[in-house]
């Protein structure tokens, strides 16, 4: 049973995050040990905390991860592109790339395909999630949206950046199961804090959480 979930597998299922604007190296610093402490199974920084945290995990098994077109999505394709190579350059590991929303609403879903594929092409074989910001769309454009993910060549869906109102829901990763089927990857990202809701969101679904409060949710396994 989910609910019975050892705190060490826990930990594996977690991606700790740190994307505050004012995060200063001593916070990658913080973040990085904690994560080398607890075992989890990364970190997600921006991109220019890549390298740093590439040096702090050298010789640990956490995966260094980081966010592309982060978090409107909206730059230009290219530019995305770029921020992928760079972020690779440096030594990430996973790619977590925001969707162009805005065209997905107006329904550019050949636009939208394309710059995912470029993306799955520019991480070079590395993990890619695309996150495709579940708050603001229908339980139909979820589908929809899933569907362009798995045709592109990438690996993950991700519901959220927390930027756009809500993070995960357990209804969120149910949608997103449902339209992607068993073996695909789910993260579950924004509004994780607690052990139950991130409980609730692997037993509905999600292979990866992606939490500021990494430590909180573990502990609370204990």
């Amino acid at each position: 049973m989910v609910l019975n979930l050892k705190p060490e597998m826990l930990a594996r299922h977690i991606e700790s995050t740190l994307l505050r604007p004012e995060a200063t190296h001593a916070d990658v610093e913080r973040l990085c040990m904690e994560a080398r402490e607890y075992g989890f199974g990364g970190v997600c920084v921006q991109g220019s905390r890549v390298v740093e945290a590439v040096h702090l995990l050298d010789d640990s098994d956490v995966k260094v991860v980081t966010v592309v077109g982060f978090p409107l999505g909206g730059m230009d394709r290219d530019v995305k592109r770029y921020e992928t190579e760079t972020a690779i350059d440096n030594g990430a590991g996973e790619i977590d790339a925001v969707m162009n929303v805005g065209w997905f609403k107006e329904g550019k879903d050949k636009a939208v395909f394309c710059e995912l594929r470029d993306l799955v092409e520019a991480a070079d074989e590395r993990t890619v999630k695309i996150v495709i910001e579940t708050a603001l769309l229908t339980s139909e454009e979820i589908g929809r949206a899933c569907r362009l993910v798995l045709d592109s060549g990438a690996h993950f869906v991700k519901t959220s950046t927390g930027y756009a109102g809500r993070g995960a829901t357990v209804e969120d990763i149910q949608l997103i199961r449902a339209a992607v089927g068993p073996e695909f990857g789910i993260k579950a990202a924004g509004g994780i804090r607690d052990t139950r809701t991130a409980l609730a969101l692997i037993e509905a679904g999600a292979n990866r959480l992606g939490t500021s409060s990494a430590a909180t949710v573990l502990r609370g396994a204990v």
